[in-house]
């Protein structure tokens, strides 16, 4: 996750991948302070490849679901601090960058299951909640587009299934923490209600526990293991084939 980015420079020239799509046109960026001249169809992630940092851990998926590469950046002539993922978002003429491994934030301990699905529960461990303006600076940054005042609201509120639902899509990235004038952690507190609702609200699953105890006994041992002799194209071919549930 967003914790695990550690990044460190290289001297030599760096291996781009085949993906990458190179053009003609050229724009300087500022990484770190550092001023560099990449390609303009690059994403920042990419483009620090090029550029020549190596991206040691937690660089996660690429595709702008994992949440580790949150990045703030500055326009050229533009005074507005901009946030992004740097999987998604292109490099710009004029772009200062840098990235942030993780926010600052002290994530509480608990035992789920011996806690109550209410807003109480949340203040007692973030209770900075309490100190929500309003002012949507949280929802404005979101990458993912989530409406994180909204279930920052629910959750003080103590509807802890709508907060849960609302912050679904989070993918942790901490940049709503950034620009929060409550200094709240909104990403830790999303988490929470989703796990109080997933452990005290939401219906069990029917077949749940049957099928646990079904692993548990080794009824798929020999399946597992014959799945484990596969090629990768055999495996690809067995995705492909895959019963799907009806929607």
């Amino acid at each position: 996750m967003a914790d695990d980015k550690v990044l460190q420079a290289i001297d030599e020239p760096p291996v781009i991948d085949s993906e990458i799509c190179v053009t003609d046109e050229m724009v300087e960026v500022y990484i770190m302070g550092k001023p560099y001249t990449v390609p303009a169809s690059l994403t920042i992630m990419k483009a620090m490849e090029y550029a020549g940092y190596k991206l040691v851990r937690g660089v996660g998926c690429r595709e702008g679901f994992c949440g580790a590469c949150g990045t703030v950046f500055r326009r050229r002539g533009d005074y507005k601090l901009y946030s992004g993922l740097a999987c998604q978002t292109l490099v710009e003429e004029g772009m200062y960058l840098t990235q942030i491994p993780s926010f600052p934030a002290e994530k509480a301990v608990y035992d789920i299951r011996e806690l109550e699905p209410t807003a109480n529960t949340i203040l007692s461990y973030y209770p900075e909640l309490a100190r929500c303006v309003s002012c949507n600076s949280c929802t404005k940054v979101c990458p993912q587009e989530i409406d994180v005042m909204d279930y920052v609201n629910e959750a003080l509120r103590g509807d802890i299934e709508r907060a849960a639902h609302t912050s679904f899509d989070c993918i942790m990235c901490g940049l709503c923490a950034v620009r929060c004038h409550a200094e709240m952690p909104q990403y830790l507190i999303g988490i929470l209600a989703r796990r109080l609702y997933a452990a005290h609200i939401a219906a069990r699953a029917q077949d749940l526990e049957s099928r646990v105890q079904q692993i548990l006994d080794g009824e798929f041992d020999k399946e597992l293991a014959d799945i484990k002799e596969l090629s990768v194209e055999e495996l690809k071919d067995l995705y492909r084939k895959r019963d799907i549930e009806p929607t």
